[in-house]
């Protein structure tokens, strides 16, 4: 049946996992880059560093236990196979959530979070604060097939995530994203399925295309600016490549493993001088851990989706491309925005009630950045919690 919801199990053979430290024993790394930033890209300690600890120390076999010790499914939507985890809270009453990673993560990004946000009792909060998670794979990324054909951008994932939550008998639920799950999950908004009662962001995604026509006037406003300009000029590499040409830096990222590694760890200042220190200085930010980076970049390469990921952007600039001109339909749900500190820019206030005049929550905290939920799961849980008690 088109519709059946199957249990998923991932376990990959010890030939696979001899083949990628073969891999990273045999990488043949450049020079050292020339000044002592990252401004001409992933620093060759770090790499080194990387390389060293993937190779001796790092267990994938633990985080496949992990991800296999949660309910994990998979069910064909729309002609492609779609993978989910779905953990039902043990409280009764609680409000169905869908969360959708972003690149260059994966489910691995969310998995801090699944206790706190299905069971708040055991992280002190009430009970009538617990969802019922459900966590996709987006198309292409992870244990979700490969799409076979063009058209599977942020649109036409936010409609399979639809089919979804109602083929998993929830008439009324709420939804979450950062990055690309930002995208989907603001098509979802637009799209209005029945039975999304609200959102939450984390990323103002029309931020990121440089910030016209939105208000400059405040030094919040300018910041913000300014942080975008920066990005724009000096941090868009991996952005500009995977929406033009994904093709062309897929073929590095299946052949070579710390090829991935690097173009995992390139995304932005923030999360990437965060994520080196845990490798150089052994001082990680939060969850943002070597282990838990290994797990994300080892699933990138056992799966094969390192370009298939990066279409998606392709995908999303072609159907920007053919919007352009055209205003999009209104968000009428309820809206939660977060802006978390260490993100590519501080959304402003004014700027997220301009794109959502629907926006019932809105917070700035003190830590995390643009993985919230894998580097701070209790906060980020904390403000998903804020966002939607008013809709219980």
């Amino acid at each position: 049946m088109p519709s059946e919801i199957n249990p998923f199990r991932y376990e990959v053979g010890e030939r696979e996992l001899a083949e990628l430290r073969r891999r990273i024993v045999a990488a043949r790394l450049p020079g050292r880059e020339l000044v002592d930033d990252r401004s001409q890209g992933v620093q060759l300690a770090t790499i080194r560093e990387l390389a060293r600890y993937w190779q001796t120390d790092y267990d994938w076999r633990a985080g496949e236990a992990r991800l296999n010790a949660l309910p994990q499914f998979a069910t064909r939507i729309d002609g492609l196979d779609v993978h989910f985890v779905h953990v039902r809270s043990p409280h009764p009453g609680a409000l169905p959530l869908i969360m959708t990673h972003g690149w260059p993560g994966s489910v691995v990004e969310m998995l801090g979070s699944v206790g706190p946000l299905t069971d708040p009792v055991a992280s002190g909060g009430p009970a009538e604060d617990a969802f019922d998670l459900v966590l996709p794979s987006l198309p292409g990324y992870g244990f979700s097939a490969e799409p076979p054909e063009v058209g599977w951008d942020a649109g036409r994932t936010a409609r399979a995530w639809a089919e979804l939550m109602r083929r998993l008998g929830y008439s009324r639920y709420v939804a979450q994203g950062g990055d690309v799950g930002a995208a989907v999950t603001d098509a979802m908004a637009r799209q209005a399925p029945d039975g999304l009662a609200g959102i939450h962001l984390n990323l103002l995604r029309n931020g990121l295309a440089g910030g016209a026509g939105l208000p400059s006037q405040s030094d919040q406003e300018r910041a913000a600016l300014d942080a975008i300009g920066t990005f724009r000029t000096s941090g868009f590499g991996y952005f500009l490549e995977q929406s033009t040409r994904p093709q062309t830096i897929g073929y590095a990222l299946l052949d070579s493993p710390l090829a991935l590694a690097a173009w995992i760890l390139d995304h932005d200042t923030d999360s990437y001088y965060k994520i080196s220190r845990a490798f150089v200085d052994g001082q990680p930010s939060g969850q943002l851990t070597r282990d838990s980076v290994l797990d994300n970049i080892t699933l990138y390469w056992l799966t094969g989706t390192g370009a298939s990921a990066a279409r998606m952007y392709w995908e999303n600039g072609r159907a920007g491309a053919a919007a352009a001109g055209h205003a999009p339909p209104d968000v009428t749900v309820p809206v939660g925005f977060t802006t978390f500190p260490g993100e590519i820019f501080r959304a402003p206030r004014s700027w997220v009630e301009q794109t959502y005049p629907t926006l019932s929550y809105f917070n700035e905290v003190d830590r995390g950045g643009h993985f919230a939920a894998w580097e701070q799961p209790e906060l980020f849980s904390q403000e998903i919690r804020a966002a939607f008690r008013f809709l219980r």
